[in-house]
């Protein structure tokens, strides 16, 4: 028996409800990091004496950070022991979250930022640890409780940080994530097992290998543009709606974005499902559909402005519809090579949040130019994208 196949038997052994629970908080409290900041835009603006379009810098760089530390820290996870990764990773993030805590000046929180969107990739290292220690019949499940956690932490993220922010500053929106993070740590270094590597290539060799796998896996290269699009229209939506909710037409603060991502918990019911569905009926209906609705919750956006109501519906079709695709392309990408997870993890969520940095950045200059009109067009126009390719055959 090879060693990866004797190192998946043995955590197999530690699989439980309560530790998939675990990792599922863990990945949620890590990713939440990268989206706080896109609740209070409008503060930013305010104390710093910046423009919407300025202001905007600061999420595009968090993705930025985020689709880099999967580039080149995820991969990591297949040629180290996993705990010890995970536990050091933390660790930097912390130390991030501090340095934006106290910055002096908007350049400084920029680049804090950065670190912040870098090193909160932690969670990307939690994913593929939690499908390994799955057995092969439930990993479509046990992957939809962790991704639905995730998105859980994305929604939170910006209820917290809205009211925290509306309350108190932003500042001590990232003091109370650096004490999260610490308790995270802290449980994940009592009950997390250890998991030996399943590789042992270099690290450049281990980086070169990445463009290996998408050069021989065609569903690997097609489901990646398919996220990249999808999460583009997604991150479009969410890092403009703190400027839509500070528009005369509402004049609400960060508190309101924040109870507006909470309502998207919602989407967060259905990951187990669609992963139990991918797992019986193939992914690719359940990519379909959300790419889908995420077309429906776009027109709904632009053709009912003005309206709570409208962006309340809106936002369960999309979260229900992007966190769906999202666990039904995992599931496709994951069965490719068992020994590369962490690897075509790695191909999956850079080239995910490299769309969610380019959906920021367009869907901020597209609403300076156009409002928001101009953020729902270029959702509607990504998203038909995503169903053009997920279509082909």
């Amino acid at each position: 028996m090879s060693d990866a196949m004797q190192t998946g038997r043995v955590l197999s052994e530690h699989l439980s409800a309560a530790l998939i629970r675990l990792l599922a908080v863990g990945a949620g409290a890590a990713v939440a990091n990268s989206y706080y900041n896109q609740a209070f835009l409008g503060h930013l603006t305010a104390d710093f004496g910046l423009t919407a379009g300025t202001a905007a810098i600061v999420p595009v760089l968090t993705q930025a950070g985020n689709a880099l530390g999967v580039l080149f820290l995820a991969p990591l996870g297949d040629r180290l022991e996993r705990k010890s990764l995970i536990l050091v990773t933390i660790a930097a993030l912390v130390a991030a979250l501090i340095g934006a805590a106290v910055s002096p000046d908007f350049v400084w929180l920029a680049v804090a930022s950065f670190a912040v969107g870098l090193f909160a990739t932690v969670a990307q290292q939690i994913v593929p640890l939690a499908v390994h220690l799955a057995p092969p019949d439930k990993q479509g499940r046990a992957l939809g409780t962790v991704t639905g956690g995730i998105l859980i932490g994305i929604l939170l993220a910006r209820t917290v940080s809205g009211i925290v922010s509306d309350l108190w500053g932003w500042p001590y929106v990232f003091w109370l994530a650096a004490v999260v993070m610490s308790i995270v740590g802290a449980a994940l270094a009592r009950w997390l097992p250890r998991a030996m590597p399943t590789t042992n290539l270099g690290y450049l060799r281990l980086l070169g290998s990445l463009w290996t796998l998408v050069r021989k896996h065609s569903v690997l290269r097609r489901v990646v543009s398919v996220q990249f699009l999808i999460f583009a229209a997604f991150i479009s939506f969410w890092s403009n709606l703190a400027l839509l909710m500070a528009e005369p037409q509402y004049e609400l603060g960060g508190t309101a974005v924040g109870l507006l991502a909470l309502v998207g918990v919602v989407g967060a019911i259905a990951a187990p499902i669609a992963g139990g569905l991918s797992d019986r009926r193939g992914p690719a209906v359940v990519v379909s559909m959300g790419a889908g609705l995420v077309i429906l919750a776009f027109l709904i956006f632009g053709l009912w402005q003005g309206s709570i109501i409208g962006l309340v519906t809106g936002i369960v079709i999309m979260d229900l519809a992007v966190q769906s695709s999202q666990v039904a392309n995992q599931s496709r990408v994951y069965a490719l090579d068992p020994n590369a997870r962490s690897r075509l993890n790695t191909i999956f969520m850079a080239t995910m949040l490299a769309g969610g940095a380019v959906g920021a950045g367009i869907g901020g200059a597209a609403y300076a130019e156009w409002g928001w009109s101009g953020t729902c067009a270029l959702g509607v126009i990504s998203a038909t994208l995503a169903l053009l390719l997920s279509w082909k055959p």
